[in-house]
């Protein structure tokens, strides 16, 4: 996969400011206040900096966290995990493989089969939603 390497003032020209300040300065929304947050639609989710496909709605669940959670990824290679030992926490950073872009967090509380729960800021996605095979 070729990387995308970009400049800060590249991606704000790109990213809302919300996106800007989730994907390129690591924040965090709001629990609860995600676009995705509460999505039930078949589809899959994308990186909102650059279109990488990072989860699939099959291994969404509700965590009751406030943000989608995914029990996988995509793809093993679709995703980055770093250490992050930030705000007096040792936690899993979740980036996007492609453009390093900060997506959230992982934890180990997560359900079977993985064990695994992926984290990820509504802001950070762009979700494309499957069509219907019938139409």
């Amino acid at each position: 996969m070729k990387k995308i390497n970009k400049t800060d003032e590249e991606w704000a020209k790109e990213l809302s400011s919300e996106q800007f300040s989730v994907l390129r300065k690591k924040g965090t929304e709001a629990p609860f206040t995600g676009k995705y947050c509460h999505n039930e639609n078949t589809g899959k989710y994308l990186c909102a900096a650059c279109g990488n496909e990072l989860f699939s709605s099959d291994s969404k669940f509700d965590s009751g966290s406030g943000w989608p959670s995914f029990w996988k990824s995509v793809l093993n290679e679709s995703v980055e995990e770093k250490e992050d030992r930030g705000l007096l926490m040792r936690r899993t950073e979740v980036t996007c493989s492609r453009c390093g872009g900060h997506l959230g967090h992982v934890f180990k509380d997560g359900p079977k089969p993985t064990g695994l729960r992926y984290c990820i800021n509504s802001a950070a996605l762009k979700f494309v939603e499957e069509k219907d095979v019938s139409e």
